[in-house]
C-alpha cells in the first residue's frame, strides 16, 4: 500500500474516529434475518475485504458520504450475510482468507445473485480485469484507491440499475444529489443530517409507493445501530420542517410515502 493512500486512509480513521476492532460478527447474523432493505433505498453496500485498516477507510469514508455499510473479512461472512438480508451494491476484495473473491463471485452469479458487484483489488493485469469482468463484476477498482473515485463508481453502478443518466434527482421544487448530498429548495440550499438525507433520498426513489415504518428504518439505519422508539418519527418531523409539511404523507395504518411535487397538503 503507498504512503499517500495509508495517510488517506489514517487521517480519515482519525477524523471520524472509527474503530479498527469492527469486525463482522457471526452472532449478528440471527439478529436482522427480518431486516428486508427494498430496492431504491438510500444506499447499502456489503464491503468483503480482510485487511482491517482498508476495510475500516472504506467504511468510515462511506459512512460520512451518508451510505449505509457492513463489513465482512471472509467470503464465508458474505455468504451468509447475503442469505439473510439484501443490499444494494457489493464491493469485493480477491484476495479473501478463506476462498478467492472470484470463484465468490462466478458462484453468486451461477446462484443467480444480479447485486451489482465491484471488485476493489491489487490484482492489475489486463488478464486479471478481463477475468474479473467475465465472471461477473461490474466495475473494477484497483489498489490503492480513492475514496471519493470509489464512492462515485458506487453510486454510478446505482444510477445505472435505476436507469437515470445523471445523478441529480428533482421534485418540484426540490432537488437532491445523491453523491454531493447537496439539497436545494427552490434553488435555495438545505442543510440535511446524513439521517435526513437517507430518508428523503428513500422516499424519493420510492415515488407513489407507501413505505412502512421498517423499510424507512432499513432505509436509513444500519444493523448495528442502535435506535431510540421515536427516532424516525424524530427525523420526519425535521424533514418535514425544513422541506415542507407536504414533502412526506403519512398514511394511516401503512406508513409514508413522498408528497406531491407541488408541495400539497399532506394526505391522511
Amino acid at each position: 500500500m503507498g504512503a499517500v493512500h495509508m495517510y488517506c486512509i489514517q487521517s480519515i480513521l482519525a477524523r471520524h474516529r472509527y474503530s479498527l476492532d469492527r469486525r463482522h460478527n457471526p452472532g449478528l447474523i440471527g439478529g436482522v434475518s427480518n431486516r428486508h432493505i427494498c430496492e431504491g433505498f438510500t444506499m447499502h453496500v456489503l464491503v468483503c475485504e480482510d485487511d482491517e485498516l482498508i476495510a475500516s477507510g472504506i467504511v468510515a469514508g462511506l459512512t460520512a458520504q451518508g451510505l449505509t455499510v457492513e463489513h465482512v473479512a471472509t467470503a464465508s461472512a458474505a455468504r451468509a450475510m447475503l442469505k439473510v438480508a439484501e443490499f444494494d451494491v457489493m464491493v469485493l476484495d480477491l484476495g479473501l482468507p478463506d476462498e478467492d473473491g472470484l470463484k465468490l463471485l462466478q458462484q453468486l452469479r451461477h446462484q443467480g445473485l444480479e447485486l451489482p458487484v465491484l471488485i476493489l483489488t491489487a490484482r492489475d493485469s489486463v488478464t486479471d480485469r478481463v477475468d474479473g469482468l467475465q465472471a461477473g463484476a461490474d466495475d473494477y477498482l484497483l489498489k490503492p484507491f480513492d475514496l471519493r473515485e470509489l464512492a462515485a463508481r458506487l453510486h454510478t453502478l446505482l444510477r445505472r440499475v435505476a436507469g437515470r443518466s445523471v445523478n441529480l434527482i428533482e421534485h418540484g421544487a426540490l432537488t437532491y444529489d445523491p453523491s454531493s448530498r447537496e439539497t436545494t429548495l427552490a434553488g435555495q440550499p438545505v442543510d440535511l443530517s446524513r439521517r435526513e438525507q437517507s430518508l428523503l433520498q428513500a422516499l424519493l426513489h420510492n415515488r407513489g409507493r407507501v413505505l412502512s415504518t421498517e423499510q424507512l428504518k432499513d432505509s436509513v439505519y444500519g444493523f448495528n445501530d442502535e435506535l431510540e422508539s421515536n427516532a424516525l418519527n424524530v427525523h420526519i418531523h425535521h424533514l418535514r420542517r425544513k422541506l415542507g409539511n407536504g414533502i412526506v404523507e403519512t398514511v394511516r395504518g401503512l406508513g409514508y410515502r413522498l408528497g406531491p411535487a407541488d408541495g400539497g397538503e399532506e394526505s391522511k
